[in-house]
C-alpha cells in the first residue's frame, strides 16, 4: 500500500502539468518572436529607438511582487494566514500597478511618434511587448482570484496546488519581462 503511495506523490499534479506546457508554448512563441526581431534588424528601413524609463520602474515593481508573491508562499505553508492574506493583496497592487506603468510606457512610445504601424521596428515592438502584456493580465486575473480565495470563508482547506501554479506562472512572466527588457536593450 506504501507503494502506491510513494508512486502517487511523485506524479506531478495535473494543473502544475498544464501550466508547464503552457510555459513552453509561451518561451517558444517569443523565442520565435525574438528571433525574428534579429532577422529583421537587418532591414534597410529598420529605426532604433530607446525605451521609455517608465519601463524600468516598473521592472522593480514586477520583480517586488514576485518577492511578495515567495514571501506569501512560504507564509501559507506555515500556516500564517494574516501574514498570507497581507502579502497576495500586496502582490495583486503590485501586479496593478506593474500593468499600469505599462500603460503609461506605452502611452510614453506613442507620444514620441513609436506608434504600431509607423515602422517594421515599432510593430515588432508592440507585437512583443503587447503579447507579454496580456500574459501579465492573464496573471493578474489569476491573483484576483487567489485574493478571493484567501478572503472566502466558505474555503477553508490549505491545498498549496492553486498558489504554486499562480507562483510559478507569475515569476514566470517576471522573468519573461527581464528577458524582454534586456534583449531590447541589446539587440536594436
Amino acid at each position: 500500500m506504501s507503494t502506491v503511495v510513494m508512486e502517487q506523490r511523485k506524479r506531478i499534479h495535473p494543473h502544475k502539468f498544464t501550466l508547464w506546457v503552457g510555459v513552453a508554448s509561451i518561451v517558444m512563441m517569443f523565442a520565435g518572436l525574438t528571433s525574428a526581431y534579429i532577422v529583421k534588424r537587418n532591414q534597410a528601413n529598420w529605426v532604433t529607438f530607446d525605451l521609455p524609463v517608465m519601463f524600468w520602474y516598473s521592472t522593480v515593481v514586477i520583480v517586488i511582487s514576485s518577492f511578495t508573491l515567495y514571501l506569501s508562499n512560504k507564509a501559507f505553508r506555515q500556516r500564517e494566514m494574516a501574514k498570507y492574506r497581507g502579502l497576495v493583496v500586496a502582490t495583486l497592487l503590485l501586479g496593478i500597478i506593474f500593468v499600469i506603468m505599462q500603460v503609461v510606457g506605452f502611452n510614453l512610445l506613442w507620444l514620441k511618434g513609436i506608434t504600431l504601424t509607423k515602422n517594421v521596428s515599432f510593430s515588432f515592438l508592440y507585437v512583443i511587448l503587447g503579447l507579454h502584456a496580456l500574459h501579465v493580465i492573464g496573471g493578474v486575473v489569476a491573483l484576483v482570484v487567489l485574493f478571493a480565495k484567501a478572503f472566502s470563508s466558505k474555503v477553508r482547506n490549505y491545498n498549496i496546488v492553486p498558489l504554486e501554479v499562480i507562483s510559478t506562472y507569475w515569476h514566470f512572466v517576471d522573468a519573461l519581462w527581464i528577458y524582454l527588457l534586456i534583449f531590447l536593450l541589446l539587440i536594436r
